[in-house]
């Protein structure tokens, strides 16, 4: 049987829209590395901005 991952344990990214952590989802596995956004909201830019 597999081992079940944490949700802890997976990686985290900060949105590049709303400034928000994030975590790996598996439908993001193959391009983990391109990711920048949380949502489709924040990737087309809708999402309110945090300015800090």
């Amino acid at each position: 049987m597999a081992r079940m991952t944490r949700k802890g344990d997976l990686p985290t990214k900060v949105c590049a829209t709303c400034g928000r952590p994030f975590t790996w989802r598996k439908k993001w596995a193959r391009d983990w590395d391109e990711v920048r956004y949380c949502s489709e909201a924040c990737r087309r830019g809708r999402a309110g901005r945090v300015e800090a």
